[in-house]
């Protein structure tokens, strides 16, 4: 048995999409991609927790538009 061909892989494809439909295959893939940001939001809720990239030197911040500053508060004397 060898490997299938393109013309074998798109009528499976074509038999998927008749049997689920294409609403229910599209909510399968939208369903799919927020469970996949929610994986990635939650790791990097850890990682920030546990103080991973937040305390980042200047130097190794990805991102050089963003500014760090300390907001300091003024005192009435």
């Amino acid at each position: 048995m060898g490997s299938f061909s393109v013309w074998h892989w798109l009528i499976v494809l074509v038999i998927i999409m008749l049997v689920f439909g294409t609403k229910k295959i599209g909510n399968m893939g939208s369903d799919l991609g927020k469970a996949v940001k929610g994986f990635k939001d939650g790791v990097k809720g850890d990682d920030e927790k546990t103080g991973g990239a937040t305390n980042a030197a200047p130097s190794q911040v990805a991102d050089k538009a963003t500014i760090d500053i300390d907001a300091k508060e003024k005192t009435k004397s």
